[in-house]
């Protein structure tokens, strides 16, 4: 697919995207205080999983079972994919923007549009079916394939890259998970 294509194809979907992520996931969050971000400080500083350094404040939740879960199951769908660690870093910092790594069904009155699962994609902008996108193996590979369409993504800051993917309405809120998701991909990649 062209750049050019590409670019007009992730942006439809994007804007399709937008106006249910934030208006769901982001708000059923803001009144859940167990899943509260807090500033921390530097954990893993590393040149594969952080290549350019963390940008911002970093915010970061203490997992349940279930979230851990999501974790692990998008690290065995990026080595399925044949990726590397850094694409597993974008992934996790992806999912804890779009739904703190809960496998989010549909959120009713909270959710005006479609949005599911951990990446909080779309059956209406093309990423699946429900059940497909609630798949946390098939999501994560409907957004690394997303990636592996991003020209130069493992050369970009991770919000870039997440942001080209996702074309959410708030670009820089990626960036805050960098460091936790580059400390659970340490944690877990080689488990």
């Amino acid at each position: 697919m062209n750049t050019i294509l590409r670019k007009s194809v992730l942006g439809v979907a994007g804007l399709a995207f937008t106006g249910g992520v934030f208006a769901g996931p982001v708000a059923a969050h803001a009144a859940d205080t167990t899943h509260a971000a807090k500033p921390v400080t530097a954990t893993v500083q590393s040149d594969k999983l952080i290549p350019h350094g963390v940008q911002g404040d970093q915010s970061r939740i203490d997992l349940n079972d279930e979230q851990t879960a999501n974790v692990k199951a998008i690290i065995a769908a990026t080595k399925k994919a044949g990726m590397d660690e850094r694409a597993a870093v974008v992934s996790i910092a992806t999912a804890l923007q779009e739904s703190k790594l809960e496998n989010l069904g549909h959120l009713g009155d909270r959710n005006d549009h479609d949005s599911q699962g951990l990446f909080q994609q779309r059956p209406s902008s093309g990423w699946g079916t429900v059940e497909q996108i609630t798949d946390p193996e098939y999501s994560t590979t409907a957004f690394l394939k997303g990636l592996k369409q991003v020209d130069g993504w493992k050369d970009m800051p991770l919000t870039k890259a997440a942001q080209t993917v996702q074309v959410s309405a708030y670009p820089d809120h990626y960036a805050q998970w960098e460091q936790q998701a580059a400390d659970l991909v340490a944690e877990h990649w080689n488990k």
